[in-house]
């Protein structure tokens, strides 16, 4: 398995940035639907809240389910997932855009023969808030909310 640095994130995300013209911090991004770009999601989530001040496990740990969760059922191929994440108020809100819109999300109880299924167990404990949104179908949204501790005076 090879390690991805934030050096090599940089190179793949050549152009991307937040958005310099919002009122309130910013990003988006779209990401082929693979397990690497999944991988991404999560360092690029970590790399652009450090930047704003921010440090959040509950944040990586979502961002990583949402996009393993979008590579894996909400994957046609040829086409891509979005990331958009801000924040107001320190609340951060992440969501993870891909083009299964029949494909709702359905929490289940957890067999404990099965190895998945509890990702929505995962986004329920660390989320303040999350839910779906369908979008122009075929396209379909879920987001969380996290509140944020403020950064520190200065960052």
């Amino acid at each position: 398995m090879r390690a991805i640095t934030l050096n090599a994130v940089h190179q793949e995300t050549a152009g991307i940035t937040a958005q310099p013209t919002s009122p309130f911090p910013h990003f988006s991004v779209l990401l082929s639907a693979t397990p690497r770009s999944a991988r991404l999601a999560r360092l690029l989530t970590d790399a652009q809240l450090r930047s704003w001040g921010y440090d959040s496990d509950a944040a990586r740990h979502v961002v990583a389910e949402l996009a393993a969760n979008a590579v894996t059922h909400g994957r046609v191929p040829g086409r891509d997932f979005r990331l958009d994440f801000y924040v107001v108020d320190h609340t951060l809100r992440i969501e993870v855009t891909d083009t299964r819109g029949e494909r709702l999300p359905e929490p289940q109880p957890p067999s404990p023969e099965t190895e998945s299924g509890r990702g929505l167990l995962l986004l329920e404990a660390l989320a303040d808030r999350w839910g779906v949104t369908e979008g122009r179908f075929p396209r379909k949204t879920i987001w969380a909310e996290l509140r944020l501790t403020a950064p520190e005076p200065g960052i």
